[in-house]
């Protein structure tokens, strides 16, 4: 069998790119195709396989840019030429599922999330822009919905990564989807439980303004307590600047300094709406509880009362109320195995089991 994966670029080693090397996992004889790829920021495993890519890879300063090619990359999708594959995997965040497979061909979708930023994140990234690019970004981003959804016919099974972009799934497509977790290696985690704990919370990731970490700022602002920061982007020098003492702010982090944090914090600060979000199952796999915005893929993955916090006001008074309960009433009575349990659930065997199910039910 001749299997294809598409992903949407391969410019950093993130979630997506978990996924995509459980998938190569299952299918080590996989191609893989991607819009842009950057050699040197992408695992040994992956590089394994044969790596194509599209026309957008030979425009100018691509692997940085990459963004501000959105508009053509529809094209470059149907341009690839996929006759010869028997199984296509689609990895949809990006553009990916708009390629033309041959009538014979099953092509599943695994969707981390229908594209965000033409969807129900589109006011929030249109509101960052300048007048010019928000003007474009309108032009822009109705073509794309019409694209969006009319290449959302040619495929077969859609996977979701969470209840919550099965529902998205659900309005934007109309199509109905199985729901596989993205692979957790929760041992990598584990291992780390144990130690003494820290006098700090954590918040962990990328510094969007979607991810709101402005509101874990402004929140202990107003509390004497100690906030660990970990992660870089957009947001970072003005974050910073805004910041009080008990907030620090460690940039990027190797490895084993991330799971050594994790696994000494007094719980994880997670104010944003993902996806799904991996991180917070990784903090439970280390043996630490969440407190999280009840919204998006949390509601999966995290048990309240159990492995941590869900509040309902996104606001960072909303926040500030959630870790005062759960100071109060829950900080001593969260058992670690309690978490590391609720994370074996979404490991990589779960993952791939679970795929191959789907894979099997349409026949391959």
């Amino acid at each position: 069998m001749k299997v294809a994966i598409i992903h949407y670029w391969l410019v950093k080693m993130r979630g997506g790119e978990r996924v995509l090397e459980a998938l190569c996992d299952m299918y080590p004889q996989a191609d893989i195709y991607t819009h842009v790829y950057n050699e040197e920021a992408i695992s040994d495993k992956l590089k394994r396989h044969r790596i194509y890519t599209t026309f957008i890879s030979r425009l100018p300063y691509s692997v940085k840019l990459y963004k501000k090619y959105l508009p053509l990359m529809p094209r470059a999708l149907e341009e690839l030429d996929l006759r010869d594959y028997d199984l296509i995997i689609s990895s949809e965040s990006g553009p990916a599922k708009g390629v033309i497979p041959s009538p014979e061909s099953l092509h599943v979708c695994y969707t981390h999330s229908p594209m965000r930023y033409i969807w129900d994140q589109y006011y929030v990234y249109r509101q960052t822009q300048g007048i010019v690019q928000r003007a474009l970004m309108s032009v822009i981003a109705h073509r794309l919905r019409s694209w969006d959804v009319s290449s959302s016919n040619r495929v077969d099974a859609f996977i979701a990564n969470s209840t919550f972009v099965r529902k998205r799934i659900k309005k934007y497509y109309r199509r109905d989807s199985d729901v596989v977790y993205p692979p957790i290696n929760v041992e990598n985690y584990s291992k780390y439980c144990g130690g003494s704990v820290g006098d700090y919370y954590l918040w962990v990731g990328e510094l969007a303004s979607y991810k709101r970490p402005d509101i874990a700022i402004a929140a202990f602002k107003n509390l004497d307590k100690r906030l660990v920061v970990v992660g870089d982007g957009d947001e970072f020098e003005r974050l910073v600047s805004i910041a009080t003492p008990n907030i620090e702010f460690r940039g990027s982090v190797r490895f084993d300094d991330l799971r050594e944090l994790m696994a000494g914090c007094i719980a994880l600060i997670y104010p944003g709406v993902e996806d799904f979000g991996m991180i917070p199952v990784e903090v439970m796999a280390a043996g630490r509880p969440v407190i999280a915005f009840s919204r998006g893929g949390v509601l999966d993955t995290v048990v309240p009362g159990k492995t941590g916090v869900l509040y309902p006001d996104s606001s960072a008074g909303g926040l500030e109320q959630a870790i005062i309960h759960f100071e109060s009433n829950l900080k001593s009575e969260i058992n670690p195995e309690d978490c590391i349990y609720q994370a074996n659930k979404f490991s990589s065997q779960v993952f791939k089991s679970r795929i191959a199910e789907i894979v099997s039910r349409h026949g391959f």
